[in-house]
């Protein structure tokens, strides 16, 4: 008996992932570094099942069918390049090696065209979703070289979540790192998810004195309606949750966040293409302020500020916070999906915007409702140059637009942080205004270091030079934009 594909790699979503292939009638042979573990493995969950255990990667290769296929979900970075020249002397022309691990995207590009080298074919592909996703449906995310996904489509496809008509989440996102790229941008939206999120339990706490039961029933509420989502089931169902002394849980955890960096990624990689994706840069950096616990509990005896006092209406303002978190919600994606359009300009992919959004329908962590708008909004306009443009999510955040400024405006006079909702709100207004103060800071930029500048009066694409002090000459510097 022969495998259809084989896996490296039995931490918790490895053998997660192959319990669920097992279970679609796949056979799949298993490895992993400490061979222990596939002996447990083989003799535990997956005793009396179609695994086929190696203690080689040798073993494992010799056990698939052609063309092979060896998957690959060991930690990012020096351990995936290190597991591909393992393999590489053990494969023939056309067979495959997958990375279902969190990679960045410049790796994959990189692994693509190295693999491809050797004659053989590459997938990166992003996996979301956690332990459970793996184990009953995960969103996947694959890209690489296009030749390899007929050869896997049948297995990804049975695995991933479905969403209502039985559509799987996952298909083809495009060339080299374009499913790693997708991936980084889906933990980058969940980064800024969590985060609206965390700002409006911490408004219902410490401004509205809520109890945690009240609480839990407004997130169970507000998941029966358009904000519908895993992360809003999840924060209701925790806040719900008490320990073993009857109180809740979640004000026992220590407040200071870890991240594994693909939040950051996001980041980075829009700071490089040059697009405002504040809402996520903002949840990045909440998470470092977090994690600056002992100066900010000195900062906290050293430095006063405004004791929160609500005075309005309750019931009211929970409604409000409910917009805002929608809108800001609607802000962050249209962020995310626009330093995709980006990307895929930089690097010469094909992304199906729509497709991506029914990918993340399902099985990933920031499935929700939300996303079939998404799916249609893309449907209807292919070429949509902003989500805030499409007449759906244009009316939700007008509509949403005076709660919103109520929430900001009143955390500020409270003295609660909310960076995503406050930067969310401010990047809106400066989408949709016309004018922004950069005439000043282009003048600025002219007055020290004869950057030059172009005129309202004049065509775009020619650029003048100001001697603003009399003292200067005429030499410009030249014109360019990092």
């Amino acid at each position: 008996m022969k495998a259809d594909i084989g896996l490296i790699g039995l931490a918790v979503m490895g053998e997660n992932l192959v319990l669920n292939m097992e279970s679609k009638g796949f056979t799949v042979a298993v490895y992993n570094r400490t061979v222990d573990k596939v002996d447990k493995f083989i003799n535990g969950r997956g005793q009396g099942k179609k695994f086929i255990g190696a203690h080689s990667i040798e073993e494992l290769v010799a056990s698939l069918e052609r063309p092979r296929k060896v998957m690959m979900l060991v930690k990012a970075g020096q351990p995936v390049d290190s597991f591909i020249d393992q393999i590489i002397p053990h494969l023939e022309e056309g067979d495959i090696i997958i990375d279902g691990g969190n990679s960045h995207y410049p790796d994959t590009i990189r692994r693509t065209q190295y693999v491809e080298s050797k004659g053989l074919l590459y997938i990166g592909t992003g996996v979301s979703g956690g332990e459970e996703g793996a184990l009953l449906g995960p969103s996947m995310m694959p890209g690489g070289s296009n030749e390899a996904w007929p050869h896997v489509k049948d297995i990804f496809q049975a695995v991933a979540a479905k969403v209502e008509d039985g559509t799987p989440c996952c298909d083809w996102v495009g060339e080299n790192g374009a499913g790693h790229f997708v991936k980084m941008v889906h933990n980058g939206i969940e980064y800024g998810d969590m985060q609206i999120i965390s700002e409006a339990y911490f408004l219902m706490k410490n401004l509205l004195g809520m109890s945690h039961a009240e609480m839990h029933e407004t997130f169970k509420e507000w998941n029966e309606g358009e904000l519908d989502s895993y992360l809003i089931e999840i924060t209701r169902d925790i806040l719900g949750f008490v320990d073993e002394d009857g109180a809740p849980l979640v004000e026992k955890i220590l407040d200071t966040a870890g991240q594994k960096g693909t939040g950051k990624w996001t980041g980075i990689s829009a700071l490089d293409l040059g697009i405002p994706l504040t809402l996520i840069g903002e949840s990045v950096f909440a998470r470092c302020l977090s994690a600056q616990k002992d100066i900010r509990v000195e900062a906290s005896k050293a430095i006063t500020g405004p004791q929160p006092e609500f005075k309005g209406d309750k019931a009211a303002f929970i409604e409000d916070l409910r917009k805002a978190l929608l809108a800001s919600k609607i802000v962050s994606y249209a962020q995310g999906y626009n330093l995709m359009q980006e990307a895929a300009k930089e690097y010469n992919w094909n992304l199906n915007y729509g497709g991506i959004a029914l990918m993340w329908r399902g099985g990933c962590i920031i499935r929700s409702v939300f996303l079939g708008k998404i799916k249609e909004a893309f449907d209807n306009n292919p070429t949509l140059m902003n989500l805030l443009l499409d007449p759906y999510f244009k009316e939700k955040v007008e509509d949403a637009q005076q709660s919103w400024r109520n929430v900001v405006a009143t955390a500020m006079m409270n003295g609660i942080a909310v960076p995503c909702f406050a930067s969310a709100l401010t990047y809106f207004d400066g989408f949709r205004s016309e004018q922004l103060p950069a005439n000043m800071l282009q003048a600025q930029r002219d007055y020290f270091g004869a950057h030059t500048y172009e005129r309202v009066d004049k065509p775009r694409g020619e650029f003048f030079h100001t001697n603003w002090t009399g003292r200067g000459g005429d030499t410009a510097s030249s014109t360019y934009n990092v």
